[in-house]
Order: C-alpha cells, then sequence, then structure tokens
C-alpha cells in the first residue's frame, strides 16, 4: 500500500492531474443502446464485466411479462463493447413472480463465473452467462420480516459467502425509523453459496437509532477483512431520522458505528464506500453540503474517510451557476470508481449543462472536471455510477431518456489504456486467481509483483494463475503479443 507522503504517490498524484486535463479534452463519449421497454426499461445498477469481456447488468421495469402499476418486470441482460444488446432473463416469469421482480441492484461476478443478483421484491438470485436462472433465497416470508427486505447488492468475502444489506426489516427498532411504512430499519446478512441465511445485525438497535438505519448502499470489504458500509438515515445528528452513518462490521456480526453524518458535511449516503489506492475510502452523500443550493437540505458531497474513521468532505456539489458541476451522486447502488489513473470517477443524478446528469471525475483532493452533460436523446438521470472495463473505457446506464425515454447504455472514452482485472484481489500462495482482459491468447509470462508465476489462458479475456511462493503483495504484469498489461490494483497475498 502506498503512503500519502511517499515519492511514488506524489508522482502518480501528479500525472493523475495531467491526465484529468488531458481527459478532459479527449473524451469520447458515444450511447451504445437504447432500451425499448420490450427489451428492458430504467436500469438503476451499474454495470459489471463478465469472462468473456461483454458487460452485465439489469432493468428495473420492462421485459416480456408485466407487473402491476408498471411497465414490465424488469431484465438482466448483456452487452457487448460494440453497443450489441441481449436480453438474458425476463422477470416474473413464473406464476404468482416467485422469480422475484424489479431488480434494481447490480450482478456480482462470482468466484465460480456466474452472476449473482436481487430483486426487490424479496429474492435473490444466481444466472449463469447464458441466462439459466435459480432463485437461492427469498425474504420476508415470515410476518414482520425479521430476515429484512428492500434488498441492495451482494459481494463475496474472501470466505466464500455472500454479504448484503436490506433497507428495512429486522428486530424491533429501538428508535423512530422511515422505511414507509414497513416493519423494521433493515440488516446486514449473510448468505451462503449453499442459501443458509444468518442475519448478523439488525438496524436501529440502539435508542434513537445512533447505530443508523434503512442501509441505501451496498458493503464492501476492507483490506483488514471486515465490511464497511452506510446507512441512509440514522445516527446521533438530524433529528428526527438521522442524517446517515458510515460503520463497519466483522464477519461475525460485530458493528461499530464510524461516523454520524451532521447535514453540512453531507446527508444520505448511498452507493458504497470504495477503498482507494491511497489506503482510504471515497463515497457520496445525496444531500447535504452545499446549503446555497436549490434543493432543501444540499445537492451532495464527496467525502474520504481514513482507516481510523475520520471523515471529510473533499466537494460539495452545485457549487458552480446553475449547478452545471452536477448534483445528487451516485444515488444508485454503485460506489465511485477509481481508474487506472488513480482518479475517482462518478455522475450526478441531477445538474449539469442540460440539468440531465453529468459524470465527472474528481482527483482524491477534490480537483473536479465535469467530463459530459447528458442531453434527453443521450439519456438522462444516471443513477448508477460508471465502471472501468479492461479496455480502459468507462460504461454506465441511464435511467431514463434516450430514443424511446426507457434509458440508454453509454461508453465514454477518456484515453486510458487496457489493464487486468482481478475477480478477486486476494489470495494465498498456491491459490487460483482469476483474471480479467484482453488478447490473452499468446500470453508468454504472468508475474506477482515480479515473481513469475504458472498461468493457464482459458479465453482470449480470461486467465488463471496460481499465486507463487516467494510472491509479495504487489501489482500483476502479463506479457501478451499486444504488449505488457498490468493490473488495475494491487493483488495482496494474504499470509
Amino acid at each position: 500500500m502506498l503512503g500519502l507522503n511517499s515519492p511514488k504517490w506524489s508522482f502518480l498524484l501528479l500525472l493523475s492531474i495531467a491526465a484529468m486535463v488531458a481527459a478532459a479534452s479527449a473524451q469520447r463519449f458515444k450511447t451504445l443502446a437504447n432500451f425499448t421497454g420490450e427489451n428492458g426499461s430504467a436500469p438503476f445498477s451499474p454495470l459489471v464485466q463478465g469472462r468473456e469481456g461483454d458487460l452485465y447488468g439489469t432493468t428495473t421495469q420492462g421485459g416480456a411479462n408485466s407487473c402491476i402499476g408498471q411497465q414490465g418486470c424488469g431484465t438482466v441482460f448483456k452487452i457487448t463493447s460494440e453497443g450489441v444488446l441481449t436480453t438474458l432473463y425476463n422477470f416474473c416469469a413464473q406464476p404468482n413472480c416467485t422469480d422475484g421482480a424489479t431488480p434494481a441492484a447490480g450482478l456480482l461476478l462470482g468466484v465460480d463465473g456466474n452472476f449473482y443478483g436481487t430483486t426487490v421484491t424479496g429474492t435473490v438470485f444466481k444466472i449463469t452467462p447464458s441466462g439459466v436462472r435459480t432463485v437461492l433465497y427469498r425474504f420476508c416470508t415470515q410476518p414482520g420480516c425479521p430476515d429484512g427486505n428492500g434488498i441492495n447488492g451482494l459481494i463475496q468475502a474472501n470466505d466464500g459467502n455472500f454479504y448484503g444489506t436490506t433497507y428495512y426489516g429486522g428486530a424491533q427498532p429501538q428508535g423512530v425509523c422511515s422505511p414507509g411504512g414497513q416493519p423494521g430499519c433493515g440488516t446486514i446478512f449473510k448468505l451462503t453459496p449453499e442459501s443458509t441465511l444468518t442475519t448478523l445485525y439488525s438496524f436501529c438497535g440502539e435508542t434513537n437509532c445512533a447505530d443508523g438505519s434503512n442501509p441505501f448502499a451496498n458493503l464492501v470489504q476492507g483490506t483488514d477483512g471486515d465490511l464497511y458500509g452506510l446507512t441512509t438515515l440514522g445516527g446521533t445528528n438530524c433529528y428526527p431520522y438521522g442524517c446517515g452513518t458510515v460503520f463497519k462490521i466483522t464477519l461475525g456480526g460485530t458493528l461499530t458505528t464510524l461516523h454520524s453524518f451532521s447535514g453540512g458535511d453531507g446527508s444520505g449516503p448511498t452507493g458504497a464506500l470504495m477503498p482507494s489506492s491511497d489506503g482510504n475510502f471515497y463515497g457520496t452523500t445525496n444531500f447535504g453540503g452545499n446549503t446555497s443550493c436549490s434543493v432543501p437540505g444540499g445537492c451532495g458531497t464527496v467525502f474520504k474517510m481514513t482507516r481510523s474513521g475520520t471523515v471529510s468532505t473533499i466537494y460539495n456539489f452545485c457549487a458552480q451557476t446553475n449547478c452545471i458541476d452536477g448534483s445528487g451522486p451516485n444515488i444508485g447502488l454503485a460506489p465511485l470508481t477509481e481508474g487506472t489513473n488513480q482518479v475517482l470517477y462518478g455522475t450526478t443524478a441531477g445538474g449539469g449543462a442540460n440539468d440531465r446528469g453529468t459524470v465527472f471525475m474528481i482527483t482524491p483532493q477534490g480537483s473536479l472536471t465535469t467530463l459530459h452533460s447528458f442531453a434527453a436523446n443521450e439519456g438522462q438521470d444516471p443513477w448508477a455510477g460508471v465502471i472501468q472495463a479492461t479496455n480502459g473505457s468507462f460504461y454506465g446506464t441511464t435511467a431514463f431518456g434516450g430514443a424511446n425515454n426507457d434509458g440508454t447504455v453509454f461508453n465514454l472514452s477518456t484515453g486510458l489504456k487496457p489493464f487486468v482485472a482481478f475477480v478477486r484481489s486476494l489470495g494465498k500462495v498456491g491459490s487460483t486467481v482469476q483474471i480479467l482482459g484482453q488478447g490473452f491468447k499468446g500470453t508468454s509470462a504472468v508475474s506477482f509483483n515480479r515473481t513469475p508465476a504458472t498461468f493457464t489462458v482459458r479465453s482470449n479475456t480470461f486467465l488463471t494463475a496460481t499465486v507463487p511462493t516467494g510472491a509479495t503483495t504487489g501489482f500483476l504484469t502479463l506479457i501478451t503479443p499486444g504488449g505488457t498489461l498490468t493490473s488495475n490494483v494491487v493483488f495482496r497475498v494474504e499470509p
């Protein structure tokens, strides 16, 4: 891990600032696909890259089946980097929608090569890259939803289990939360690959919800093995419902509240925390911050949190005239993305030159550049953040707008080079590591922090390597016929 005061980090920071200037002038935006309703509508979630290099996502509405009060029950889709979109699954295909409906969270690529996701109606599902879907767990089958409901996205921790949060449900609260008339204030859960669920924590277990309530955010695992997350409400400030919290929880279920937002430093944190290469976490709040903003309570912030839990605001949105810098950042369940240039990338659902949302980049020190302001024909309201695919470009979705007002998938190229990514970026010596990228056929060498490793090319976009004896934490490099590729993050060798 690089220290903030190290010469190498200072050099990378200078490169990042230079890259921001170059990217702002060299960017290329393209709408890859327009949703039509029949193939999906209103994608609220981020995309994820699969083993074969295509991108996968969900739409909350649309598709082949009807749901009461909305246009379709949602879909799972894949799209190529050239924009060829294929619907893999239409929800509510079974009687009484026992397969689920309205998938609002994104998909997770599991270590088995399948994708895992959730639906608002209370299911956790697995789906193969070809579209074969299996329900793993159904929430809220008992009165009062003691196991929770209103599920957010999943992560797969280093123990192989899945972890997530629910917006409501759980044990009887010790205060007043605002779950829209639903029982409970939300939970944190563990789900084994065999579909055994354990509720690790029920929010508002402390007086007046000082521990937080109603998480609308995904979890992330830190280098210490603990899970970190956000609650949208609760905490010790902003009576009566609270402005939200940052917390960490052990895999065994011991929760520690790290920060309670106060409004001035943000309110309503959503999305997820993002562990950065500088050793800190970064995140966004949907409200709070700039009190001169036209939105009551502020237009949102970007914040930094140290490992010890100290939170500081690095940017207040709507700081520019007419909010051309955007407002309401990363309102969905996606975190910020750290690009290969060590700059952070995200979206705002509002503001921008056309008041339809933006894509932005920001340095860890808080220097923000708006990369794109959406126009209606390109899509609008990008609820989810962007991801950087291994070809170097950024991809994202807009919830609405486009040719049919059903949302879009877009690509934003800023000139960053191809790289390789890990399905899981930690492991012990002797373990098998899964690597995503492109141009792998003919690869002649793989090394972990300069230690050579044995490897197997599975396809042109997927290979596996064995962590070699003597390997230390650092970047992975591949020598391919097209040149040398480097990982976007370090691989952490576990003892």
